[in-house]
């Protein structure tokens, strides 16, 4: 029996869908730190018993230093826990717990490490020492994972021991795509600077100048939201209900359930953010064969080939009139896209593969 201690945000979907695809091992017995509360998901996988919530609210001042606060009650409960391995994730913040805890406490467990992204491809670059405090957790963790090979390339280079790299990709394949809109455009990054929805707005307005009939959803929210719809209207584009008219809607927040539907009627994708690793997003755009439009990040192109299965959208500008020749191969396309996902971007043989490596290390 693999006794697993997570340590991250309990409140992130990302955490609870970790927490899905561990507890359906049978051989795993898991235990959950969560700097903040818990996602409901939670309660039927984890037994309270085997809960802690360190209640940071993260809007406070002092950012990761006052994080470190709840040291303490997660080093004592840790020590009452006596995992195998500590889990944790997003490595500038919960991995700085988990180091430091095993040092302070003696804790025989070791550390893996799983990156979200901006903890490799920012954080380091922020000042010198979160550079050293990633080398430092880095070279903590026996293993360590990663979503895309770029950033396995930048672990590695900060000192990163052993790397696997999957895509933390989907829990199942969704159904095949019905027939779709073809100028239909969908968006659902977040409003926030770091995914450039302005550059969105920018892309689609190009469309809508060779093509009156589009029409962009842009969902979400974020610090972006109330000065988005301003710009799309500079732009000269209708802002409202698609339903109605409207060359632009902005959704808002949607659930699951929602995007799907936004998803099954899209033709194109578009994912612009200035920093990224593989993004969950983009990969069920694919898996219901939308044709993807993405920034020119290292990470983007192990998704896209650009011409071939999508665009590549450099900084410098964007030619609408490569369109027109991707959707006359829409549908091959999709099933391109679809096939790819299947075969590398689905996430319970990735968590498999990720604790049978797990068993390897735990071997006397």
């Amino acid at each position: 029996m693999l006794r697993i201690a997570l340590i991250g945000d309990a409140q992130s979907p990302h955490l609870l869908k970790w927490a899905r695809a561990l507890a359906a091992a049978a051989d795993v017995e898991l235990w959950v730190a969560s700097s903040r509360g818990f996602a409901p998901g939670f309660e039927e996988l984890v037994p309270r018993e085997r809960r802690l919530a360190l209640n940071f609210h993260p809007a406070h001042a002092g950012g990761n230093v006052a994080l470190l606060a709840s040291l303490p009650r997660l080093g004592a409960w840790l020590r009452r826990v006596d995992a195998d391995w500590l889990h944790a994730h997003y490595l500038t913040s919960h991995g700085t717990l988990a180091w430091l805890a095993k040092r302070v406490w003696r804790l025989r467990g070791r550390i893996v490490g799983s990156a979200w992204g901006s903890d490799i491809l920012l954080a380091p670059h922020r000042s010198q020492a979160y550079r050293w405090l990633t080398r430092r957790v880095l070279r903590a963790c026996v293993l360590t994972t990663s979503d895309s090979r770029f950033m396995a390339a930048r672990m590695r280079e900060l000192g990163a021991r052993e790397v696997m790299t999957f895509a933390f990709g989907l829990e199942s394949l969704p159904a095949p795509p019905g027939p779709k809109d073809p100028w239909l455009f969908f968006s659902n990054r977040g409003l926030e600077p770091v995914y450039r929805p302005q550059r969105v707005l920018t892309l689609f307005a190009a469309v809508a100048r060779l093509r009156p009939e589009a029409r962009l959803a842009l969902a979400n929210d974020g610090s972006l939201a109330d000065a988005l719809p301003a710009q799309a209207r500079a732009a000269g584009l209708t802002v409202g209900r698609i339903a109605a008219g409207a060359q632009v809607e902005f959704t808002g927040r949607l659930d699951s359930a929602q995007q799907a539907r936004w998803y099954a009627r899209a033709r194109w994708f578009i994912s612009l953010p200035g920093s990224d690793s593989v993004s969950v997003s983009v990969l069920e755009a694919m898996a219901h064969g939308c044709i993807p439009l993405l920034s020119a990040l290292p990470a983007n192109r192990e998704l896209v080939d650009d011409g071939r299965n999508g665009l590549i959208v450099a900084d410098a500008g964007f030619d609408a009139q490569a369109l027109p020749a991707l959707l006359e191969r829409a549908d091959e396309i999709a099933q391109g896209n679809r096939r790819w996902v299947a075969q590398h971007g689905l996430f319970a043989p990735a968590v498999a593969g990720f604790l049978a490596r797990l068993r390897e290390l735990s071997a006397p």
